[in-house]
C-alpha cells in the first residue's frame, strides 16, 4: 500500500469519528436543551425525561437545528414562559459545547 494510500485511510477514518461525534453532541446537546426546557416548565422527573427523549426525537424530522428550535421555543411560548428566539439558539449555543465536553471526556 502506498503512502498516499494510508493517507487517504487516515482521513477517512478521522472523517468518520468526527462524523459521530459531532452527531453524538448534537443528540447529547438535545437531550441537554429538553431537560432544560421542562425544567422552565415546571417538569420534573419521568415526565422531564420523556419530554427530553421528544426533543431528541424532534431533530429528525428536517436537516438542522430548526425543528428542534421550533419545538422548544413553541412549546416554552405554549405553556405562557417568556423565551425569546435568541434566548433559545444561544442555550442550544452553551449546550452543544457542554455536550462535547461531555463526549470527550468519556
Amino acid at each position: 500500500m502506498s503512502t498516499f494510500d494510508e493517507r487517504e485511510k487516515g482521513f477517512e477514518a478521522k472523517f468518520s469519528r468526527d462524523q459521530e461525534h459531532d452527531f453524538r453532541a448534537i443528540a447529547r446537546r438535545n437531550k441537554l436543551l429538553g431537560l432544560w426546557a421542562a425544567e422552565q416548565m415546571g417538569m420534573s422527573g419521568d415526565e422531564a425525561a420523556s419530554y427530553a427523549l421528544e426533543v431528541v426525537d424532534a431533530d429528525f424530522q428536517r436537516p438542522g437545528d430548526d425543528d428542534v428550535f421550533e419545538k422548544v421555543h413553541g412549546d416554552l411560548n405554549a405553556k405562557g414562559i417568556e423565551a425569546s428566539e435568541h434566548l433559545v439558539r444561544k442555550r442550544m449555543e452553551e449546550l452543544l459545547q457542554e455536550a462535547a465536553k461531555q463526549i470527550d471526556s468519556e
